[in-house]
């Protein structure tokens, strides 16, 4: 999604359209979804129609009707966005709420997105049993998806895709020396470090943490073979139904310890502050921050969560004034979102803190490269 994000961010068009339809994950809720989305489609339609050449505005209605025509709204998630332009469409599920809109510039409405996304924990949960392992990915408190045998990000695999099945590994017999203690553990840490090998390919490709779910004696066997147990965040060992529960009350049962893990993500950024401050590599002044985070020093952006300033602000003098009337001409109404796309942009990282830790006196801080 960050690739996603920076590739649209980098779009230019004349028009860019974004479209924003708020979406439901299951039945009967989702049978709303084709005709919200067919109402926010009629505005683009009209909005094309009067402020674009007949020309433009078919194609690029054209282009999102060839993208949607097979849109399967069972797989929804929480909105449904289009970002569209005569040369290209893509159409993106995402696990936030979004006020439904049709935002028609030269550039696609992206700084929403970033907000949401820098501010949310993104992990895997594995599931671990004797008899089979499941892996879900989420976002806070929302499944993402939960990987299945015809996940596009599974088919190329080298190693097992899951849901992973111990097809003999460990069997169930009815006594004798294959029930021994020895041969139990040696089966399934086999067994798990299949598992892990799959864990790991995936998360080659996308390097996020990792919380994993089970009886206490077998996170403690995965935890022995485990290439990466660093990238372990969590455990969680008083989760229910973990076999046949769904993907919601799985990841329901691991928010105490996602919320841990924020936690310390925000006591670990108190001291990162603190070290920059020392070293002269930390910024407050938000003219300065915006100075840093458009030039590429931003290494990473600490922001109090909901901190939203009205400024304008002039790319080519690389300036940022505070005004009190976000609705005057030429002012951005939430700065902070901009300096936030700028860091990101460059490869930086944003990091959002609650309010009881950065204050009003200190709502922004920037760690710099140099």
């Amino acid at each position: 999604m960050k690739a996603t994000l920076k590739s649209l961010r980098e779009t230019k068009a004349n028009p860019a359209v974004s479209i924003f339809v708020k979406t439901h994950r299951e039945h009967p809720a989702n049978d709303q979804d084709p005709i919200a989305l067919k109402n926010q489609l009629k505005i683009a339609e009209e909005r094309l129609t009067n402020e674009y050449d007949k020309r433009t505005a078919t194609t690029i209605l054209d282009n999102i009707h060839a993208e949607i025509k097979e849109l399967n709204h069972n797989l929804n998630l929480d909105t449904l966005a289009i970002f569209a332009s005569t040369d290209d469409v893509q159409v993106i599920r995402m696990p936030i709420d979004t006020t439904e809109r049709v935002v028609i510039s030269h550039r696609f409405a992206t700084r929403d997105l970033v907000r949401d996304m820098a501010s949310a924990v993104h992990y895997y949960t594995l599931v671990l049993t004797r008899d089979n392992a499941r892996l879900i990915e989420a976002s806070n408190d929302r499944v993402v998806r939960e990987f299945d045998k015809d996940d596009d990000l599974q088919k190329n695999m080298e190693n097992i895709p899951f849901p992973i099945e111990n097809n003999g590994l460990y069997t169930t017999g009815d006594g004798g020396s294959d029930r021994s203690s020895n041969n139990e553990s040696s089966y399934l840490k086999e067994f798990f470090n299949q598992v892990d090998k799959s864990v790991q390919e995936l998360w080659g490709e996308r390097k996020m943490p990792l919380v994993v779910v089970g009886d206490t004696k077998n996170i403690g066997y995965y935890k022995e073979v485990c290439d990466r147990p660093d990238n372990i965040i969590a455990t969680v060992t008083n989760a229910t139904n973990l076999e046949d529960g769904s993907a919601q009350h799985i990841i329901n049962s691991v928010q105490e310890a996602v919320e841990g893990y924020r936690t310390s993500l925000h006591q670990a950024a108190m001291g990162e502050i603190d070290k920059a401050r020392g070293a002269n590599m930390l910024q407050t002044d938000l003219q300065e921050v915006y100075r840093s985070a458009f030039q590429g020093a931003g290494e990473t952006l600490y922001v109090r969560r909901g901190y939203i300033q009205s400024a304008k602000i002039d790319e080519k003098a690389q300036t940022l004034s505070l005004v009190d009337d976000a609705a005057s001409e030429g002012v951005t109404d939430d700065a902070i979102g901009e300096i936030i796309e700028h860091v990101i942009h460059n490869g930086g990282e944003a990091v959002f803190m609650p309010q009881d830790i950065m204050g009003e006196d200190q709502p922004i801080a920037l760690v710099t490269r140099y």
